[in-house]
């Protein structure tokens, strides 16, 4: 491995994605200081015209950089958990190039004062979701106008859905015009403190289970309002249950509103964790076997639009709480990709173009916007390694959340490059 990144790569025989609804080619590519530069006949010319040795790069794929549409960020500046620096880091050298947070901070994002930009965008791009109500309490609203016109993507709340009366309103007012709402489908008040979903797996682990209908209850209440509401642009926040998966199915598509699923629950599930593992404390709760295979399902169907990392980061001493006890959560953006090429393109025969769709294009399409493309200049491209084997241990790149649940597994998959981080190259040293 090279201690350090070359100022350009030529890599021949790399997977190429441009962009959405392309088929990948195999080409060569110019990478230089950061920027796509070329591919084909011109990176050749121009690589040669460098004095560049080629590198094989059988089985590396290059594609735009991936976009998480939620994930929380407590305490940018002073947080133990987190910090608007180790996220940026950590998400960069995972192959993102967007992250939106959610409103739910210490001082959390409901007026303009708050929404302020966090970056200068030269790097990641964070944008940031508004809150729909005060303090994402769900007792009053917040100023919808304000927050959008101070450059809100659009409006969210906390792990629940607001009261029916409380959304009621809000539509009435209608002050977010075709800005996106973003809701849980999820009833806390129906969980009985549950934190694992209600089936024989719970009883087994021996966790409090928490019923079905706190997610199918909510999601009908939502999707009966947005029948005699259409124009409302709602999306709804981290489906977690087959049987919610199927209410959703059963709608038109033009019809169904746009929906979001968390990484974890797409891998994990209450039988296939050891009771004393990393990542059983999460809302909404894991479900069984069966609950992932639909969300998957779902996901390649193009019921569910988009893959979310939902980073919610514990520090140390969170963390060392008991389970009924700990804030929920899992954290790691650098798990997702090579994690879900495991369980999807190398176990259920998904093509990188679908992965994409699920951790790019379609996250692009619920945030609203452009679908991203490789095209020379770009800095938003990832290249990535699916046979690369490597431990989550002493990275110089990991986040400092405290919870995440393969921090000390072997991974199979790695981002090797990316154009917002030129100084990360973790591929072999090229020749020349």
């Amino acid at each position: 491995m090279s201690s350090a990144a070359p100022s350009a790569l030529l890599l021949e025989q790399v997977q190429l994605l441009e962009g959405p609804n392309q088929a990948p080619v195999v080409t060569t590519v110019l990478l230089q200081a950061g920027v796509f530069c070329a591919q084909g006949d011109a990176a050749r010319q121009q690589g040669a015209a460098l004095g560049l040795t080629p590198l094989r790069a059988e089985g590396w794929w290059l594609a735009p950089s991936l976009i998480d549409p939620h994930s929380t960020l407590e305490d940018p500046w002073l947080g133990t958990a987190e910090t608007l620096a180790s996220l940026e880091r950590s998400a960069i050298a995972a192959g993102y190039g967007t992250v939106a947070l959610l409103p739910k901070a210490h001082s959390w994002r409901d007026c303009p004062e708050r929404l302020r930009p966090l970056s200068d965008g030269t790097g990641l791009q964070w944008l940031l979701w508004g809150s729909f109500s005060r303090g994402g309490q769900g007792q009053e609203l917040a100023g919808h106008a304000d927050q959008l016109a101070a450059g809100a993507l659009g409006l969210a709340e906390g792990e629940n859905a607001p009261p029916l009366p409380l959304l009621e309103r809000g539509l009435s007012l209608g002050e977010w015009g075709q800005a996106p709402l973003l809701l849980a489908p999820r009833d806390g008040a129906l969980s009985h403190n549950g934190f694992v979903r209600e089936g024989v797996e719970a009883l087994r682990a021996g966790w409090p289970p928490d019923p079905v209908v706190s997610e199918t209850l909510p999601l009908q209440g939502l999707l009966a309002l947005v029948r005699h509401t259409p124009a409302v642009r709602l999306q709804l926040m981290n489906l977690s249950t087959a049987a919610a998966v199927e209410l959703l199915a059963a709608l038109p598509p033009e019809r169904r509103p746009e929906a979001s699923v968390c990484w974890w629950h797409l891998l994990a599930d209450s039988a296939s964790l050891d009771p004393l593992a990393e990542g059983w404390r999460v809302v909404p709760p894991l479900g069984n076997a069966g609950d992932r295979r639909a969300l998957q399902r779902a996901l390649a169907e193009g019921v569910i639009t988009a893959v979310a990392v939902h980073h919610q980061a514990l520090d140390p001493e969170e963390q060392l709480l008991p389970l009924d006890q700990r804030k929920p959560g899992v954290a790691g953006h650098r798990f997702v990709l090579p994690c879900l090429w495991r369980e999807l393109v190398v176990g259920a025969g998904w093509s990188a173009a679908q992965l994409w769709q699920a951790l790019c294009f379609g996250p692009a399409a619920l945030l609203g916007l452009e679908p991203p493309r490789l095209q020379p200049g770009s800095r938003r491209w990832l290249l990535f390694d699916p046979a690369h084997r490597w431990l989550p241990t002493n990275d110089p790149w990991a986040p400092l959340a405290a919870n995440q649940p393969l921090a000390r597994a072997e991974l199979c998959g790695r981002v090797l490059a990316t154009g917002l981080n030129p100084e990360l190259w973790l591929g072999p040293t090229p020749a020349g």
